[in-house]
């Protein structure tokens, strides 16, 4: 029987209602095979979901959070930083029609901080002093919101642009490095003819659109309407602010007074008023003035806020400002048990290098000693007596006295590379140069000539040292004009002349050759300076700063002993000289005073590695080891710095005489600990002249053991030249220093590489053999290399000199 043939349906065009709905289920087949409750969730999809939508949650009220703790009650008033592009405009007319504004009724603002009941909004003013480059700097660490105030009717024509002068792009540069918080630019002085002032308008904002961030906004700011405009948008803003200020809390004094100690009249105790920022302080915490230095917390009072937004406290408040009286809330009193201790400087052991009692084993075995070099038999005169024998000289003990006059009393003699002293003899110095190629050293064909025979007396030995000095600088110019002309024009900054009067070996004593400069082992704790004794190092600085950051943040949430943020609270200070304490007062009168506090262990000094890179306004030299002013985060030191390069691929660095223009450097000095990310702004200015900058940058570690060498280059002529062998003169003056100098590898300006052979007469002439032919005019190079440190501040902090 065969298959019945089944066709497909035919598909109308227009189909009715009910074949449309036919392949749908009703609804009560649908509540019948529904899935049972229990399996809802289960699966990687379900799961996925579940987890977006957990994420969005925790963002939406992490920004619900931050928007109420920053427009809310408890949030301390947004600071407004006013500062003027060029010097023509008027800055201050601005601040008042700002804080008119925002002020009850319309009334003239009394204080710079105001509490808005009609925008919900409390703000304070600030001004920037137009040239004063320190206040300026300060007023931005500090701002919330940066508004540029530029004039249409005023053209600067010293600069790029024609609406911003020369200090106005210095401090733009400076606030960029430091970090750019959230900014405006008010546009004043626009005509009131409705054309011109668009022109103007639209002429203002293409000039100063390149110099801001893609979201700084521009606002008109002439009339009540604009400046109306402006806050309704400013209250509703979300704010950002660089990333190094919300590490820790901070205050800007709105008042600073001081109390003299009745037991002790050089102390003071110092009471800073203002509202807590940024994060929680700990009353236990060591707090840093900017510009004074390090201190003690006595204690926390916890203020009435005089600038309440809430309404209903507002006559409490205003009656209270009557009375001129501060209303204490709460008192913090510091734990001696937790307070952190004020440790600067490390407190060496002046006996912890002592020689020890010597032990019996070590008596015992010099006794043994002394009987085995009694009972050696010395040929001595006869009649000779036992005191007379004590100071006749055998063999061996003159070899000892010809080698500690080569050493000058340092048995190490010249250490090469690791420190192994190489040998004196002619076959132990070929050995030594003869080694594989991995460590740089030479393959000479041997040559049985000789140029000149070990009697052979050199043409300058009744020379003076008059006329040696002219000698050396004719060869030199000579010399330079030789490779000049030629192809290969090197430049060698770091030679340096031996002297005349001073033995090589002794001017020269803590220098060192170098078969590798990246490879060769260089000990990071060998032969510290004194300061290393007073300085503090970690075994691990990250894992250091990881624990500490840690256990701040557990302090905070824990809340003991802690103020919270947007509180208004008064720090009292104690044991500050009663000098600075009244410097302090009356510099709070005309610029910013702040304090921020401390993480654990900065306030000790150790050795801190700056990336720094000179300012492009600045083309006066910067020396190293010069006294320069050091702006970190909040923090103001001035200290004196010595400047390397950057080896990547090596363990040691190269020390640089000068701070170079158009690259990064690194700068190392003695300081207190901090704990990056900070950034770095470098002052510098005379006794008379306005501090300028000179550099910028941030830091990069904290590493006592950063190799720093200096390189220096001494410098010989050749007098005759045979094939692969040469008389050099000129780079040492008497045969000692050769001898001293002579595991050292030898190089020419023209590529040649080569050792010394040996001394030649007795003016400090020397054979040396080459790897190829050496030129007449070529110049004969010796690199040294010791290792270099800062210089320890003799003053570190600003404010102290000032007072």
């Amino acid at each position: 029987m065969g298959r019945v043939q089944v066709n497909k349906v035919h598909k109308s065009r227009f189909s009715t209602k009910s074949s449309r709905n036919i392949h749908k289920t009703s609804l009560q087949d649908k509540n019948r095979i529904a899935k049972s409750g229990a399996n809802v969730g289960k699966g990687a999809r379900a799961a996925r979901l579940q987890h977006n939508k957990m994420v969005r949650d925790q963002k939406r009220a992490a920004v619900l959070k931050e928007k109420r703790a920053a427009c809310g009650s408890m949030s301390p008033p947004r600071v407004i930083v006013l500062f003027g592009l060029s010097a023509m405009v008027n800055v201050d007319s601005m601040a008042v029609d700002l804080l008119k504004l925002l002020s009850p009724e319309e009334t003239a603002p009394v204080s710079s901080t105001v509490s808005s009941q009609e925008y919900r909004l409390r703000a304070t003013v600030l001004k920037a002093t137009h040239g004063d480059l320190v206040s300026c700097m300060e007023m931005a660490k500090v701002a919330d919101l940066i508004a540029f105030v530029a004039s249409a009717s005023s053209l600067c024509e010293d600069s790029d642009s024609y609406y911003i002068d020369s200090f106005g792009n210095q401090c733009l540069s400076v606030f960029r490095s430091l970090g750019l918080p959230s900014s405006v630019v008010f546009i004043r002085d626009l005509p009131s003819e409705i054309k011109r002032r668009n022109e103007l308008k639209k002429m203002c904002i293409s000039s100063l659109t390149p110099e801001f961030p893609e979201e700084c906004k521009f606002y008109p700011a002439d009339t009540k309407d604009e400046l109306h405009k402006f806050v309704g948008l400013f209250r509703e803003q979300r704010l950002t602010v660089p990333h190094w200020r919300n590490q820790r809390p901070y205050i800007f004094a709105h008042k600073v007074d001081m109390v003299v100690d009745q037991d002790n009249p050089v102390k003071s105790t110092i009471y800073i008023t203002g509202y807590l920022r940024a994060r929680s302080l700990s009353v236990n915490q060591l707090v840093h003035i900017s510009g004074v230095g390090d201190f003690q917390l006595a204690k926390i009072d916890i203020l009435k806020d005089p600038y309440p937004l809430n309404a209903r406290k507002e006559h409490n408040a205003m009656d209270s400002d009557e009375n001129n009286e501060e209303e204490v809330i709460r008192t913090l009193s510091t734990d001696p048990m937790k307070q952190e201790e004020l440790l600067v400087e490390n407190v060496p052991d002046p006996l912890a290098g002592e020689q020890t009692w010597p032990t019996e084993e070590e008596m015992a075995k010099a006794e043994r000693s002394q009987k085995l070099k009694k009972l050696k038999k010395r040929i001595l005169p006869q009649g000779t007596s036992e005191y007379q024998a004590a100071w006749i000289l055998d063999d061996s003990d003159e070899e000892d006295l010809t080698s500690d006059d080569y050493t000058d009393g340092n048995d190490d003699g010249m250490v090469l590379d690791e420190g192994d002293t190489a040998p004196t003899s002619d076959k132990g110095v070929k050995d030594s140069f003869f080694e594989d190629d991995e460590h740089g050293s030479l393959r000479l064909r041997d040559s049985d000539e000789e140029t000149e025979t070990d009697s052979i007396m050199m043409d300058t030995e009744d020379l003076t040292k008059e006329q040696i000095k002219e000698e050396i600088q004719r060869i030199k110019a000579h010399a330079e004009d030789e490779v000049k002309s030629s192809l290969y024009t090197p430049e060698f900054p770091d030679e340096v002349d031996t002297p005349l009067d001073v033995p090589a070996r002794k001017r020269f004593a803590r220098y060192r050759g170098l078969k590798s400069f990246r490879t060769s082992q260089w000990d990071p704790k060998e032969s510290l300076p004194p300061e290393y004794a007073r300085i503090f190092a970690f075994d691990n600085f990250k894992r250091t700063q990881k624990h500490v950051c840690a256990k701040a943040s557990d302090i905070e949430k824990t809340g003991e002993d802690c103020v919270p943020v947007g509180t208004y609270t008064r720090l009292e200070i104690k044991e500050m000289p009663s000098s600075v304490a009244s410097n302090l007062c009356t510099i709070s009168k005309k610029s910013l005073v702040v304090a921020s506090g401390l993480f654990q262990h900065e306030s000790k000094m150790s050795v801190l590695h700056f990336s720094i890179k000179k300012h492009d306004s600045y083309d006066a030299p910067i020396k190293a080891k010069e006294e320069l002013i050091f702006h970190m985060g909040f923090r103001q030191f001035v200290l004196r710095p010595i400047f390397s390069t950057d080896n990547i691929n090596s363990d040691k660095h190269k020390m640089e005489r000068y701070l170079h223009s158009g690259r990064f450097s690194v700068a190392s000095v003695y300081a207190p600990i901090c704990f990056p990310p900070l950034p770095l702004i470098v002052l510098k200015g005379g006794n008379s002249s306005p501090p300028s900058v000179a550099a910028v940058g941030s830091l990069r570690s904290v590493d006592p053991d950063r190799i720093i060498l200096k390189k220096i280059i001494l410098t010989g002529y050749p007098l005759r030249v045979s094939k692969l062998k040469a008389s050099v003169r000129y780079m040492f003056h008497c045969p000692e220093d050769v001898r001293w100098f002579k595991p050292v590898e030898v190089w020419t300006k023209c590529g040649r590489r080569g050792r010394i052979k040996e001394p030649v007469g007795t003016h400090g002439a020397m054979k040396c053999v080459f790897n190829g032919i050496l030129q007449q005019h070529d110049t004969v190079c010796m690199s040294l290399y010791k290792r270099v440190y800062p210089k320890w501040p003799e003053h570190r902090f600003p404010l102290l000199d000032a007072s």
